[in-house]
């Protein structure tokens, strides 16, 4: 295991985020308790001065209205020099009276009082004098380089403004004591620090040492050693996780000896199985295959492994790995040459987690090459039957007719009997070649020959041949597009398909009812339906209709002729061309087959 860095250690981390805690909760206390002692010493400062202008207002008032006519009456600025020379002290550095028109009359300023007589042009003076109102307002004075305190306070008598009151004072000082404070502080945060950094230090260790000791075990457990167990340092809480790490470590020891003991089992069950199997990851990778597995794809343990899956089978070019996790079917793989016949069937298994995830696929092999040898036997044997019956049966019905038309003495019982059993000789011709049809299907030599035939004008000419020779009072219902549909059909299979189904619909239809042709044009194909009113298939078998020799209504259908396999072979014929087929039934109101064919536009156009 990587050594973890100095700077990265959670020891380091702790003391770092133990230090910064107690930095900011000093820091948030010395903010708040530095501006309210700050807001304290400057609101004493203004209340000190405050405290004595009612005293100063009162003098300068009575020496405003004062009579100066008598000789030995002192002028009022002498007065008031006198005033503000008794007012001034340390924190006050000038005291300027203005009376009502601006003027100033008197201030403690030393000199000869060259500022006297002028108006003063201060905004705050201008605004107590119209206002009647005291103002004040901290400025720094760039001449001291200090903060000063300026304020302006009215002088009245009975409710009318006389003049103002306007004193600077020398606020720094608070300032400079509120430095000095600061400083004393940062002292002590830098002292609380340090030693906040060393019992961090000293609780980090007690806390981290046991996290060092488990995670030399983890180290261990990884390795495969479980015999080493995690020291408890104590009954808190990581005492506690330490017991249950040991615990761990002791059910752990348990567990990787039972998952050995059924690893031994499962090899033993794969090596003798009969049937090949596969285990891939969840990336389609090869992690697992037995001996029967590896004899049957001709590989060997060390090449496969890691190996996809899709390659391994030869399955790369028609699917992907996703594509065999959705596969429900099995698989048929033909490793066929042509001096030995080797055919597998493939079931896949997907190994998948309670949430949904998967972890990976199964692959099951079993060896089928002598059970598709005996089908394809059986069905040659079903086409050379078919084939060899088909002669004398056709013999028969030739004779049959000429027996009918007078061969017979009995000219009431014999025709009867030879009428029914040219009825079965028929049928049975018809079975056997349904039979070969089918037979040729299987074989998969099954060709079409298209070409490109107006569909519409291909369709009328089929129901215009049924509507002719029809027997029964069945009414025909014609939907079909306007224009030309060109498709690339072979002709003689398609007729085949329709003639199946409207015999079916004809078959089926009661008497007045209505069959209904319908072609629409989708994006890519076109959809074919015939619809009859019959008496329907049952929901649960609806299914079942295209299967070979299924009949809904089996008394029914042998006393109209089926066989039992016009839809079977529709079903191929139209999977031959590309197209669907499937049907729609509502039992006692009819049944609709419909099918679909490849339709392209584009290329309908270049063909025209």
């Amino acid at each position: 295991m990587q050594k973890v860095s100095f700077f990265r250690s959670i020891h380091i981390k702790f003391v770092l985020i133990y230090v910064l805690l107690i930095l900011i909760a000093m820091q948030i206390i010395g903010v708040y308790f530095v501006g309210k002692l700050e807001d304290q010493l400057v609101t004493n400062f203004q209340n000190g001065i405050e405290g004595r202008l009612p005293l100063l207002e009162y003098n300068i008032r009575e020496e405003m209205v004062k009579d100066r006519s008598a000789e030995d009456a002192l002028p009022l600025e002498e007065d008031i020099k006198n005033l503000l020379f008794d007012f001034t002290t340390n924190d006050i550095s000038e005291v300027s009276i203005i009376n009502k028109r601006s003027v100033i009359i008197g201030t403690s300023e030393p000199g000869d009082g060259k500022d006297i007589g002028k108006k003063s042009t201060d905004p705050i003076v201008k605004r107590t004098l119209e206002t009647a109102q005291p103002e004040d307002k901290i400025y720094f004075d760039r001449p001291s380089e200090g903060r000063i305190w300026v304020l302006s306070s009215p002088i009245k008598q009975n409710g009318e403004v006389i003049g103002a009151i306007y004193l600077v004072g020398k606020i720094e000082t608070v300032f400079k004591q509120m430095d000095e404070i600061n400083g004393i502080f940062i002292t002590g945060t830098v002292i609380a620090m340090l030693i906040t950094a060393i019992l961090g230090i000293v609780l980090a260790r007690m806390i981290t040492r046991p996290i060092s000791d488990m995670r030399r075990q983890a180290t261990a457990m990884a390795k495969g050693n479980f015999s080493r167990k995690v020291r408890v340092y104590g009954n808190d809480e990581i005492g506690q996780l330490a017991l249950s790490f040991n615990n761990l470590t002791k059910k752990l020891q348990e567990s990787q000896a039972m998952t050995e003991g059924e690893r031994r089992k499962l090899s033993s069950v794969l090596t003798y199985m009969t049937d090949g199997v596969i285990a891939t990851d969840r990336k389609g990778k090869v992690i697992l295959i037995n001996e029967r597995a590896a004899e049957m794809l001709d590989v060997s343990h060390e090449t496969v492994i890691s190996q996809p899956i899709t390659e391994l089978l030869d399955l790369d070019e028609d699917y992907s790995f996703e594509e065999l996790l959705e596969e429900k079917d099995s698989l048929i793989l033909d490793y066929s040459t042509p001096d030995n016949h080797f055919i597998l069937r493939a079931n896949m298994s997907v190994i998948q987690r309670e949430t949904g995830f998967v972890n990976g696929l199964i692959v099951v092999l079993h060896d089928v090459t002598e059970q598709e040898k005996l089908d394809a036997e059986r069905r040659d044997f079903v086409s050379n039957v078919s084939h060899e019956l088909r002669t004398p049966l056709t013999t028969m019905r030739s004779y049959l007719e000429a027996l009918k038309d007078g061969a017979m003495k009995d000219e009431t019982l014999g025709p009867r009997f030879l009428s029914v059993t040219q009825l079965e000789t028929e049928r049975m011709i018809r079975l056997v070649t349904d039979l070969l049809q089918l037979s040729k299907m299987d074989r998969r030599n099954f060709e079409i020959n298209p070409s490109w035939v107006d569909f519409v004008t291909f369709f009328n000419y089929i129901i215009d041949r049924f509507e002719m020779t029809k027997e029964r009072n069945v009414h025909f219902r014609r939907l079909f597009p306007k224009e030309a549909i060109f498709v690339e059909i072979d002709e003689d299979k398609l007729t085949q398909v329709i003639d199946n189904i409207i015999s079916n619909a004809l078959k089926y239809s009661p008497e007045g009812g209505t069959i209904t042709f319908r072609v629409k044009v989708l994006d890519d194909h076109i959809e074919v339906s015939i619809s009859d009113q019959g008496i329907g298939i049952p929901k649960e078998n609806i299914q079942k209709v295209f299967e070979r020799f299924y009949r809904v209504d089996r008394a029914r259908t042998r006393q109209l002729g089926g066989t039992g396999l016009g839809l079977a072979i529709a079903k191929e014929m139209i999977g031959a061309h590309g197209g669907d087929i499937w049907a729609k039934s509502k039992e006692g109101k009819g049944t609709t087959i419909l099918f679909t064919l490849p339709y392209d536009p584009g290329q309908e156009d270049d063909w025209l």
